[in-house]
Formats: structure tokens, sequence, C-alpha cells
């Protein structure tokens, strides 16, 4: 059984990346979240789960433990095979968790092949299992296009959103009336919630 995978990265595709271990490439389908963080010719680990058919052997690299927690839990949903956990993935461990959690379908159903239907089943069987994962809600990171984090947890809320699709626009009139000192997660439920409402 394979672990991870730690070496170079030879080959860097949308949905694949081949890690040179020891002279022996390993062809790994990853995420869009995971490629977006591998540079080619340069070391990389992936976190491997392995996919093993009459017909095939498929390798899923992931670059953190979180993001492969999440996969193994979103295959285990009747319905979900490895594209399309792969696509909802796209946007990162965190926000899928915080999809779930919040009951929010517009994430999910983004993915190719996801439909409503699929997208309430999935937020339904894994709702409990996130909530009590290890998978942390970490935004300090934010995303590239986000303002230098300050340890405002409104400008953090905000950079979380943005990175689930939602306009500035939308992100300020849904926080409207949220607790200025909650917490960056109390803040995305909110207007999570909030929009919602509204649709």
């Amino acid at each position: 059984m394979l672990y991870y995978v730690s070496g170079q990265v030879t080959v860097l595709e949308p949905n694949l990346a081949v890690i040179d271990c020891g002279g022996v490439g390993y062809g790994c389908r990853v995420t869009a979240y995971t490629a977006a963080q591998l540079k080619i010719n340069q070391p990389a680990k992936l976190f491997i789960t392995e996919s093993i058919r009459e017909d095939a052997y498929d390798l899923y690299g992931f670059i953190s433990r979180e993001e492969q927690r999440c996969y193994d839990l979103l295959t285990s949903v009747t319905g979900v095979g490895p594209k399309a956990a792969l696509a909802i993935l796209t946007a990162g461990p965190q926000n899928f968790t915080l999809a779930v959690m919040t009951g929010d379908e517009k994430l999910l159903t983004a993915a190719q092949g996801v439909g409503k239907k699929l997208a309430q089943r999935i937020i339904l069987e894994l709702k409990d299992k996130v909530g009590g994962s290890s998978v942390e809600l970490d935004f300090s990171a934010g995303p590239a296009s986000a303002a230098p984090v300050t340890g405002n947890n409104t400008a953090l809320a905000t950079a979380a959103l943005q990175e689930l699709g939602y306009s500035p626009a939308e992100i300020a009139t849904a926080l409207k009336g949220a607790d200025p000192n909650a917490s960056t997660e109390e803040l995305v439920r909110h207007a999570l919630r909030a929009m919602v409402t509204k649709n």
C-alpha cells in the first residue's frame, strides 16, 4: 500500500501530476487545488489513495491529509465517483467542509456532474462526519488575490467567501448584522445562511 510519494514533479497537467521517486514516475490524478500548489521540476509530497479494479490501477494524490480525507468521505457517498470528487474539491478541503457544514449547495453543484439531488445527499450523509473530522477551517492563508491577512475575522471571512465564488457586493450584504467579534467560521456561516435564505 502506498501512503505517500515524494520526489520531483516531472509532469504537471490540469488533473495529472507525475512524481519522480528514485527514477520511477508515479502518475497521480490530482485536484485543481493540489495542482495549483505544485511546480514543475520542484520537489513535492502527495498523500495517496489507491483505486484498484480489474481493468485499472489509479493513484489519487493530495497535497494534504485533510484533502485526502475529504476525497475518501466523498467517494463513500453513493453516486459520487472519483471524477466528481476531484471536481468538488477544486475549491479546497476547507471550502468543501464549510459548504457541507452549512448546507450550502452552491459549491457542490458547481462541480461537473453534480446535480442538486446529489449535492443534498452529500450534505445529508457527510454533515456529521465532516463536522467531527480533523479538517480545520483555516482561512489564514487566504486566496492569492485576497487582501493581506491582518487578523481581522471579517476580512478573513470575506476572503473565504470570495473563494466560494461570491461577489464583494453579495458578501457585504450577507455580512450585515453579523457580530464583528465573531470567529471567522461563525461569520462565514452567518453569510452563507443569509445567502441561502435570500435564494
